[in-house]
């Protein structure tokens, strides 16, 4: 019979003792991966929240458009690229961009949720739309 294999697991950060490591190596390179480890990691957060608690932003933002209305948006084109930038958001601007309008939709609804640091896996609760739909304004329903 031959040896068992050696599982090398992480020791030194709290919480990952018994996870192998090439597993906790995967993490870190999914991490490093903006889109994917944005994704996970918020969906990570979500879990272990469990749904009985909410990200305090998501009050934060709700305050916010009550007191002060919706978010403008200017859009200019750039090298085919639509650029969207806040015109009246209270704490600096909000700038993203995208090559299509509803990548752009997208885009700016990530935009605020990160502005009040909301994980974007609470989009749905958070309910941020377009208002009308030539208008360049968004705001909770």
């Amino acid at each position: 019979m031959g040896h068992p294999a050696k599982v090398l697991t992480v020791k030194a950060v709290p919480g990952f003792e018994s996870l192998p490591l090439r597993t906790f190596l995967l993490i870190c390179y999914i991490i490093t991966n903006m889109s994917l480890s944005k994704q996970l990691k918020d969906c990570i957060i979500k879990f272990c929240w469990n749904g009985k608690t909410v990200p305090a932003g998501l009050l934060d933002m709700h305050q916010y458009f009550v007191n002060q209305g919706p978010i403008e948006f200017e859009y200019k084109r750039e090298g085919g690229k639509i650029i969207a930038i806040s015109k009246n958001f209270r704490f600096g601007s909000i700038i993203t961009s995208a090559e299509s309008e509803a990548e752009l939709d997208e885009n700016i609804k990530d935009a605020i949720l990160t502005s009040f640091e909301i994980p974007s896996s609470y989009s749905k609760e958070a309910n941020l739309h377009k208002i009308g739909k030539e208008e360049m304004s968004y705001a909770i329903a």
